[in-house]
């Protein structure tokens, strides 16, 4: 069985090839418009809303920037690529994707529609990862961002040689914003050494491992349920007994995802006093930025540790 969490977009590739080679006509430097007077805006697209956020702001006003997947309403494990995203892909200059077969789709449209002047950043070979990593949610790592944007930054330049120093202003306002977070991570890991909590699959893992908290899931049993499998037996009964024995402080699932098993745990922390925190995969809809999207989930844990309040949407 496919994992649900890697989104392949399967369906549809096939048709899909067609309409891309109607649309290869248009390149990535014909998209950026043509004429003279002020530069036309890079056309720019993220896979997932987070990186798009990011990629605006460091473009700013000379890059116009779509995201592929956005609605935060939406299960991300079941999107599949449309022809509307292949139309978009085909005339994009810059595009940013996550990598480690999360968003596998994206290959594929950009194999279908080449264009030898489109310039490709994902997250994974930016942080030099194997494609074996087993978890793929690297917007959560704080060291994930800090580099995409860097390379962001330098991707722009390159098709904007001009504006070279304002990307590299947003740049460095980008990087210092990050510190506020960072800073937040820091401090709960030193008030709060190995809190034991658990979670439904790994959405937030890398976070939480920053953190310094202590995951007592089994990883067998994150790995199910990201993957629309069965948890094993063995896996259902440690991790029923970390509600029922109370032996963790906070619940983290995906908010995005919610299936009977996600149901049953949340009912058994509720039962047994244990606060809960949803957290996302895209960016909520409306008031954050990547920054403060991450204090924002980083806030809902502080406060479920040292308050027992609960934050399932933010």
């Amino acid at each position: 069985m496919k994992a649900r969490r890697f989104i392949t977009g399967v369906a549809g590739a096939t048709a899909m090839v067609a309409l891309l080679a109607g649309c290869a006509a248009t390149s990535a430097s014909e998209a950026q418009g043509s004429g003279s007077g002020a530069a036309h805006k890079i056309v720019a697209i993220g896979a997932e809303s987070q990186y798009t956020n990011v990629i605006s702001q460091i473009g700013g006003k000379y890059v116009s920037a779509t995201s592929v997947m956005s609605n935060p309403n939406t299960d991300p494990h079941s999107f599949e690529a449309s022809a509307r995203v292949a139309s978009q892909l085909s005339g994009a200059a810059l595009v940013v994707q996550n990598g480690l077969g999360y968003d596998g789709f994206m290959d594929k449209i950009e194999a279908a529609s080449p264009a030898a002047d489109r310039i490709v950043i994902s997250a994974q070979q930016v942080r030099g990862l194997p494609d074996g990593t087993r978890n793929p949610h690297l917007w959560y790592d704080p060291k994930t961002m800090p580099a995409v944007a860097k390379r962001i930054s330098a991707a722009l330049t390159k098709l904007q040689p001009s504006h070279a120093s304002y990307f590299a202003a947003n740049l460095a306002k980008f990087t210092t914003s990050l510190a506020k977070w960072t800073d937040a991570i820091a401090a709960f890991r030193n008030a709060h050494p190995s809190i034991p909590i658990a979670t439904t699959e790994p959405v937030a893992d890398y976070l939480l491992e920053a953190a310094g908290t202590k995951n007592r899931t089994p990883w067998a049993f994150q790995a199910s349920i990201m993957n629309d499998t069965d948890p094993a037996p063995q896996d259902v009964a440690i991790q029923s007994a970390l509600f029922t024995g109370r032996k963790v402080k906070v619940f983290l699932y995906n908010q995005q995802v919610t299936d009977a098993i996600t149901a049953t745990y949340l009912k058994l922390a509720k039962q047994n006093g244990i606060p809960v925190v949803g957290v996302y995969e895209t960016m909520p809809a409306q008031g954050y930025n990547y920054q403060t999207w991450m204090e924002a989930e980083l806030a809902a844990l502080t406060k479920a540790v040292t308050d027992g309040v609960s934050t399932e949407k933010l």
